[in-house]
């Protein structure tokens, strides 16, 4: 009996190596990175400010989270559609579960978004239902059962020492939520490149039929993901209310396309099989600095959809793995 071994292909590796253009989308997210901060600073001379910075990088704290989490979907060739929905869930959890678990109610929110995630890929990976029509069906489940929970309005949360701490700053400058931001991306970064899983992603991505003969794990990775991705939108929804101080059956919801712009805008394909978390944390500054730059140079904040509706054509365009689609509908 033969056997098959398929080895994932590099990120943006082709045979003979990547083109120049392949080389030069590797560092788009990096070059409109700092396109956006020259030219907001020319708009506004004050915006790099460290005042101003300092605000911009804690704005962008739970779509980094977001966008981290649900990479590793799009990386296995899924896609996450109820992250927002499901942040907007867990702050509600969070402000009603607030006064019974006190400094626990992170943990027990990040849990059980992780196990929402968890059951959401169990039911992509057995019923044999696409992630898009899952996810879909379970923005709808979630955004309605946060409003009857909440009965349709805000939960103040009055303990604020619960959330206090992603509130200070790492060494006098830096948010603490940008830092944990960081910090969950270098964890999972880490351990995919420590472990097989990273292998495993890219390998199902590229080619899941492939990856199944070579003896991957696939509908496990996706579980994993679909868990990943769920625990980010938890985690996500902890440093919206340490903003906000209530919980609320929409907070999380206007970060939906956000938090996809800023997984294509990284160069991560939406066809799966190749992509980064730290390009994703790129795309999600690079997205903030839109968000926040946008009123600085005079065009107004209903424009903004639109702009991320044309980003998200753009980036996906550059990015998309074409073999894969062999009839565009």
């Amino acid at each position: 009996m033969s056997t098959v071994l398929v080895k994932p292909v590099a990120d943006g590796a082709v045979k003979g190596g990547p083109t120049p253009l392949q080389r030069l989308t590797s560092f788009m997210p990096v070059i409109a990175l700092v396109a956006l901060l020259a030219a907001l600073s020319i708009a506004d001379p004050d915006f790099l400010t460290q005042k101003s910075l300092t605000a911009a990088v804690r704005t962008s704290a739970p779509l980094v989270v977001l966008a981290a989490g649900a990479t590793l979907v799009v990386l296995c060739g899924g896609i996450d559609l109820s992250i927002a929905a499901l942040a907007s869930l867990s702050t509600v959890f969070f402000a009603l579960w607030l006064p019974d678990l006190g400094g626990l109610t992170t943990l027990a929110v990040i849990a059980v978004a992780g196990l929402i995630g968890a059951v959401q890929g169990i039911a992509h990976v057995v019923l044999r239902i696409p992630s898009f029509i899952v996810t879909l069906g379970g923005m709808s489940i979630f955004s309605a059962v946060a409003l009857v929970v909440s009965d349709a309005g805000p939960i103040r949360v009055v303990d604020r020492e619960a959330t206090s701490w992603l509130t200070t700053y790492v060494a006098g400058y830096v948010p603490m939520a940008f830092a944990v931001a960081v910090v969950v991306v270098a964890v999972i970064a880490l351990v995919l490149r420590l472990t097989p899983l990273q292998s495993y992603l890219t390998a199902t991505g590229y080619s899941e039929s492939a990856a199944r003969l070579a003896g991957t794990p696939v509908d496990l990775v996706k579980v994993m993901a679909f868990c990943v991705s769920g625990a980010c939108a938890g985690l996500a929804a902890v440093m919206l209310v340490s903003r906000n101080y209530s919980g609320s059956p929409t907070m999380a919801d206007n970060l939906l396309l956000p938090a996809v712009a800023a997984i294509v805008v990284g160069g991560t394909a939406i066809t799966g099989g190749h992509g980064s978390l730290w390009r994703s944390l790129v795309g999600a500054l690079v997205i903030t600095l839109l968000r926040v730059g946008l009123p600085i140079v005079g065009v107004p904040s209903a424009y903004e959809q639109i702009l991320y509706g044309a980003i998200i054509v753009a980036a996906v365009a550059l990015t998309l793995d074409r073999s894969k689609v062999l009839i565009i509908k």
